[in-house]
């Protein structure tokens, strides 16, 4: 049994400093941390409880709003200005886990939370992610969750979060303090891809803690929706998922974003794919030509194939339902 020392951080700088050690992790909802260190996955010997600090305000301001790290998912999803002006990431969260989870799951721990790859929380198969240089066991494993996209020869797991999907669609922000001062990292420069390194999966330095998000409003983002398509219709994480924004102005695409989830190491956008919608008609050819480029490049196994064609019509889906709220 390993010693752990514990950490309650009565301030930002306080929580930096415990963070900064190589052998700490940070603690906040725990809904991730703790089920791992449970079954011995993570083991950080020193643990910086944060979810105390004050760090929970949700700010709509002119242009975006500001959501603090500490604010839990069922706050995010139930604010009024989030439903109104960005309907796709209070759609994402609600699709996300239980009520009970969401009720203390923290923003900045969804941003940061772990892969669900079986074998990454089994001990007894070699993982890259878990052990670096060990083997990927899901490269010929049991795949019907893994990733298509993003993957490498060292790993094939998927991204989990779907809030991160939402987020990716509408280009927030994540602001974070650590040891060298402040800065801002988009949100498709936060997750990492696996390429040869699968244990590194955040651009974060030591010590470096989310404080808050930043997700600006937009035409777009004002009539975006959320699909998620899943084994069954609660507490289950997606197959496929896709976070669509479009404006639509007299039957005509003028912007879009999209995001999908399920099938990438990371929140997966193509911009090719965005702008091949603009300019053009609100119509089914449209959407699945930016389907068939969200999807291009993909790399299956025996177990998850069905993925590509089951993502298309998601794709297809979002774009509808966004589609009709324009």
């Amino acid at each position: 049994m390993e010693r752990i020392t514990y950490q309650r951080a009565d301030s930002v700088e306080s929580a930096m400093k415990g963070g900064a050690r190589p052998d700490a992790a940070f603690l906040a909802g725990g809904t991730s941390l703790v089920d791992l260190m449970k079954i011995e996955v993570l083991k950080p010997l020193h643990v910086v409880d944060v979810s105390r600090l004050d760090l929970r305000k949700i700010d709509v301001q002119q242009n975006g709003v500001r959501i603090d790290a500490m604010a839990t998912n069922t706050e995010v999803a139930e604010h009024a200005g989030v439903k109104k002006r960005l309907p796709v990431l209070a759609e994402a969260i609600l699709a996300g886990a239980s009520p009970q989870l969401r009720n203390v799951a923290t923003v900045g721990g969804n941003l940061l939370q772990r892969t669900r790859c079986a074998y990454y929380r089994d001990l007894a198969t070699p993982c890259n992610k878990r052990e670096p240089g060990s083997g990927c066991s899901a490269i010929g494993g049991w795949t019907r969750m893994h990733a298509i996209l993003g993957t490498s020869d060292a790993c094939i797991a998927a991204h989990p979060s779907d809030m991160c999907v939402a987020l990716a669609a509408l280009e927030a922000m994540v602001h974070v303090r650590g040891p060298n001062g402040e800065r801002d990292i988009p949100i498709a420069d936060l997750h990492l891809l696996p390429e040869t390194h699968p244990e590194r999966e955040f651009s974060l330095a030591p010590g470096e803690l989310i404080t808050s998000v930043f997700v600006p409003f937009s035409a777009q983002g004002a009539r975006s929706r959320y699909v998620k398509v899943r084994d069954r219709a609660s507490y289950a994480f997606a197959l496929v998922s896709c976070a669509a924004a479009v404006d639509v102005q007299g039957g005509e695409i003028r912007a879009a974003r999209l995001a999908l989830g399920g099938v990438g190491t990371k929140p997966w956008r193509v911009p090719e794919a965005e702008q091949a919608l603009v300019g053009k008609p609100a119509q089914r050819a449209s959407f699945q030509r930016a389907a068939d480029l969200l999807l291009a490049g993909a790399r299956t196994q025996k177990d998850n194939a069905f993925k590509v064609e089951l993502g298309k019509r998601t794709v297809v889906r979002a774009l509808s339902l966004a589609s009709e709220a324009s």
